[in-house]
């Protein structure tokens, strides 16, 4: 049988899933025991399968498969303060493994739509929440060029890293609060998060692997945009 990691392949839900499952394990956020993800144990060996169906396929790197610190601190304190979203819509901007959506979906939100750009993304998010029992919807676009006119808490971890998209993510998030729509934001000290318009509503110290980060743990801050 080929293997999911080196074969070729046209993107199909089975061999978007073979990939998924071929380079993770099934593990707890360290944050959060309360959820289950597909996550790669190692970073190199993903990140280099990744790499070569990036050459063939000009395919993003698998951070959907990484449980980064901004969306571990926005999960946890939604798991924390359940009514920042139970009976409100969410949408999670930049999803990832889905990790902050399941959260909002296990903290009792009535509809949760989780927005990437990568379809690997979708696939583990659509996997990630049949881990947890949960109802999810992936949806497949621009981060920053949606509407969900339904939306009433838009949830972001760890979207401020690079210069060009955290102006226009921050951007689109400043519209959407403008417009009446509470938006919670995760960051562990990125260099492109925003210094104003933010109020600080949790803090916490998440575990991290040197092989992503700077170091064993970031503190990591949980923001809401305020309206101005």
């Amino acid at each position: 049988m080929a293997d999911p990691l080196a074969a070729p392949f046209t993107r199909s839900p089975a061999e978007l899933d073979a990939f998924i499952e071929a380079g993770t394990v099934v593990a707890t956020p360290s944050l959060l025991p309360e959820i289950r993800l597909y996550l790669a144990t190692e970073v190199t060996p993903l990140w280099q399968a990744s790499e070569k169906l990036m050459q063939d396929a000009h395919l993003p790197p698998p951070f959907w498969a990484f449980a980064w610190p901004g969306g571990q601190a926005v999960a946890r304190y939604i798991l924390d303060h359940p009514e920042a979203v139970r009976g409100r819509s969410v949408l999670d901007l930049g999803s990832g493994s889905g990790m902050v959506a399941i959260a909002a979906a296990l903290a009792g939100a009535v509809q949760v739509v989780a927005v990437d750009e990568d379809a690997f993304a979708c696939a583990a998010i659509r996997l990630n929440a049949g881990l947890n029992g949960v109802a999810v919807r992936p949806a497949q676009r621009d981060v920053a060029a949606l509407d969900e006119p339904d939306t009433a808490v838009i949830v972001a971890g760890d979207v401020c890293y690079e210069k060009a998209g955290a102006e226009r993510i921050v951007r689109w998030l400043r519209q959407r609060r403008a417009a009446g729509i509470e938006v919670l934001l995760g960051d562990p000290g990125r260099a492109y998060v925003p210094t104003t318009g933010l109020e600080l509503v949790a803090e916490y110290a998440v575990p991290t692997s040197m092989e992503l980060e700077s170091g064993v743990t970031r503190e990591t801050r949980v923001w809401r945009l305020t309206e101005t």
